[in-house]
């Protein structure tokens, strides 16, 4: 059983590289997007995608599928790379990103593409969403689990928090938020803009299990994400501490990566490292 879970990890950090090396280089192409943000929840969504979640690419509104909100959606390059290794679309609609009447827009929009479950971008939104399908999971009955991901920045929209207090009203064990917990957002720190801590303190006070990982650490991941929702009768906060612009030096811990686009020698030097 180990051996297979580990045979499990090292496919998804394959997945992972890959999908760092083709986010950066749709930004590098476009020249827009947010990489810093994108390379800090990559590792989380590949786990996800290729270790965790339930779902047919060839039938996406399959009514048992595991739900996935990527509530940070300016993260796209992570969302989009994703959805594509998973079989949502083929590789060369990643070519177009961005570009004029691409469905591969600055943040996911369902209308375009499969796969994605809603449109977000204004952030706060996800939560509420994720909140909702669970809900509907509950009512109907249904053993989907509903995903969702959010910037730790994010968390100053209180739209979370009353959301946050629903779900644990409703002891929704079938609902899982990761917090992306880069401790950075456009312009400066979370803890600077507005203090989060104690982030683990505060999700427990409102009624949710709560779980503090190493986001880059695929085994860790696994083990806290695949954990069967039978019996938990909580909802899960997974407060996934990461490093933004990981796997690239120049842009690791670095806010000025929140929506920075490389030039040509910064592409090719992160092509060399991401190996």
């Amino acid at each position: 059983m180990l051996m297979l879970k580990n045979n499990i990890a090292d496919t998804i950090r394959e997945k992972a590289l890959w999908m760092r090396r083709r986010a950066f280089t749709m930004v590098f192409d476009a020249q827009l997007g947010h990489p810093g943000g994108d390379f800090s929840a990559i590792d989380i969504v590949a786990t996800l995608y290729f270790g965790v979640m339930r779902y047919d690419p060839t039938k996406p509104d399959l009514a048992e599928r595991d739900r996935f909100i990527m509530s940070k959606g300016h993260a796209t390059g992570a969302l989009y790379t994703a959805l594509c290794a998973a079989g949502y679309y083929p590789e060369d609609w990643l070519t177009t990103y961005m570009q004029p009447n691409s469905r591969l827009n600055g943040h996911p929009n369902r209308n375009y593409l499969p796969g994605v479950e809603t449109n977000t971008g204004p952030l706060g939104h996800g939560m509420p969403v994720a909140l909702g399908i669970a809900i509907a999971g509950q009512i109907t009955s249904s053993d989907y689990r509903t995903f969702v991901l959010t910037g730790d920045g994010e968390l100053q929209e209180g739209s979370n928090w009353e959301a946050a207090m629903t779900a644990g009203h409703r002891r929704l064990g079938n609902l899982t938020l990761i917090v992306d917990r880069n401790r950075l957002q456009q312009g400066m720190g979370t803890e600077e803009t507005n203090g989060l801590d104690p982030l683990d303190e505060k999700f427990r006070a409102f009624g949710w299990d709560v779980e503090i990982v190493d986001g880059h650490d695929i085994q860790a991941l696994l083990d806290v994400l695949a954990a069967a929702p039978g019996g938990r009768s909580r909802p899960l906060c997974i407060i996934a501490n990461t490093v933004k612009g990981k796997g690239v030096s120049f842009m690791e811990n670095k806010a000025s990566w929140h929506h920075g686009v490389p030039n040509a020698e910064q592409f090719e030097t992160a092509m060399k490292e991401l190996v």
